[in-house]
């Protein structure tokens, strides 16, 4: 556990300081809308409600502000690649970006049930008032509405008895924006579920552009202004606490209280968005040169289990180890982009990726390289963009796993591990590494010189774990994965259980490639 927190203390604190910055929110904005003078009278009608309301409206904001960052993936790989800061501590909370970007995403979900939640009470306590006949503070103000209407002076958004709340729902920018945005968001996190996402990537990818919508209804959302509070000069003029108990006498000669008037609380929602909106505009224009530049395929390779492999040029392409790619074919389809590990090294000549049948997309992109007779399809690429994988020659001892597809990220890596010995280059930190095995007679692997060999199969780990922290008992292991969630725990465990907890003897640190 120990060693766990030592590698993963700063995405700790990030985790801690937002859900921290999350409660502070809510809590402030309670107290505002639940204490303020101000808002006595809206109190009057929609009671503790209101409170509710806007507090969980100033966290959907925040969050809402910060769900774009973390897929902002040339922002991420330039703190990666390029801050001298960002060592391997401070490159962790990197390697979690689309952890968190869920993260958020259901915080914005739990803000979103409790903002409508409030807002279904809120508008049921408008339609009581504006229906009520007894005389009461409530249904005084709600007659505002009738009396004020063309001052714009009014409190309660449903303007007649007769007036219902689908009605006032459908036909206010605050009630309509607020459907659609709700619909979006619903649609766009059922249909990111692993399931969906796995098998049905085009449904993901076309639903999750949705967000387009989301953003331009939330900074519409707040311009209908049905959250009103009493004005600084009706205040000054008739503060509540001084005239709410004499509201029948509003107005009359015999009084110094007069009618109170009200405005709209301006919108802020667009004051919160727009900055991470102008960063992620700029990263898709710069994702969108990007791609426009000219790719030549040099190879094409049809492999095993239907895996096509494609190497490419493409001019001022410069790639670290582990690095992705996203991949369009207009011919396929004009607007998806697809990942793809990088599977060959920095000091080749040319970039290559494997492509394995997985779906509509992949499987109708190998079929279109299978017809050698027909022109060659044309590839647009934008990247590379960094990864967990990068960190690779940081460690002396490095454990490469990976489960099917997965073990393309490492062929970059022992790729790149083989020309550097091939060249004795004595700034490579690392010295063992595990690889693909070939002639297990020889003392060192023919391919690579190392020491190590990786085997196939499925290893039982505590006895792997154990042999190596024998074997190095005062060395860093990096261990990196790519493969299944389940593989990933294992892993993690096994990293956790034999990490001493003597900081200068053996320590594992687990790194797990995400897409």
């Amino acid at each position: 556990m120990g060693n766990w927190l030592v590698d993963h203390w700063l995405s700790v604190l990030i985790l801690v300081a937002w859900l921290g910055l999350n409660i502070f929110l809510f809590v402030y904005a309670f107290l505002i809308y639940e204490k303020a003078d101000k808002y006595f009278y809206t109190r009057e009608i929609l009671g503790v409600t209101l409170a509710f309301a806007r507090a969980s409206a100033l966290c959907l904001n925040c969050n809402s502000m910060l769900i774009l960052i973390p897929v902002c993936r040339n922002l991420l790989s330039f703190l990666r690649g390029t801050c001298s800061f960002c060592n391997h501590t401070l490159r962790k909370p990197l390697d979690h970006n689309l952890t968190f970007h869920k993260l958020v995403a259901y915080m914005i979900c739990v803000f979103t049930a409790i903002h409508i939640i409030a807002h279904l009470f809120n508008f049921e306590h408008y339609s009581r008032s504006q229906q009520a006949m007894d005389g009461s503070l409530a249904s005084v103000l709600s007659s505002l509405s009738r009396h004020e209407k063309e001052s714009n002076s009014w409190l309660n958004p449903i303007q007649s008895p007769n007036m219902t709340v689908i009605y006032a729902t459908f036909t206010s920018i605050a009630g309509l924006t607020g459907v659609i945005l709700t619909i979006a968001l619903i649609l766009m996190v059922t249909s990111a579920v692993e399931f969906i996402r796995r098998n049905y990537f085009e449904l993901f990818w076309y639903t999750h552009h949705l967000f387009i919508i989301y953003i331009i209804c939330l900074a519409l959302h707040g311009m209908g202004g049905i959250v009103r509070a009493q004005t600084e000069d009706s205040m000054g003029e008739s503060h509540p606490y001084n005239c709410s108990k004499s509201f029948h006498e509003w107005d009359k000669y015999v009084s110094s209280c007069r009618r109170p008037h009200f405005e709209g609380h301006p919108p802020e929602s667009w004051k919160w968005i727009l900055a991470p909106i102008a960063l992620y505009i700029f990263e898709r224009i710069l994702r969108f040169y990007r791609s426009q530049q000219r790719v030549v395929i040099t190879k094409v390779v049809m492999h095993p289990s239907n895996v096509l492999e494609l190497q490419m040029r493409k001019r001022g392409f410069s790639m670290e180890v582990g690095q992705y790619i996203f991949v369009n074919c207009p011919s396929v389809s004009l607007l998806e982009w697809h990942p793809f590990t990088l599977t060959s090294a920095p000091e080749e000549d040319f970039f290559s990726i494997h492509i394995r049948s997985a779906g509509d997309w992949t499987e109708n992109l190998i079929r279109a390289f299978e017809h050698q007779h027909s022109p060659m399809p044309r590839i647009q690429v934008d990247g590379p963009f960094g990864t967990v994988s990068e960190d690779v020659f940081q460690f002396e001892v490095a454990v490469l796993v990976g489960a099917g597809i997965g073990v393309t990220p490492f062929a970059s890596i022992l790729k790149s591990i083989w020309y550097k010995f091939q060249r004795a280059d004595h700034k490579l930190k690392t010295q063992k590494a595990g690889h693909a095995a070939l002639n297990f007679d020889k003392a060192t692997d023919i391919l690579t010189g190392l020491k190590q060999k990786t085997s196939f199969g499925r290893p039982m780990w505590d006895n792997e774990f154990s042999t190596i922290a024998t074997a190095y008992p005062k060395s860093v292991v990096g261990v990196f994965l790519c493969g299944p969630q389940t593989l990933a725990k294992s892993l993690s465990k096994c990293c956790h259980r034999y990490s001493s907890l003597d900081p200068r003897k053996v320590q594992f640190y687990f790194n797990k490639e995400i897409f």
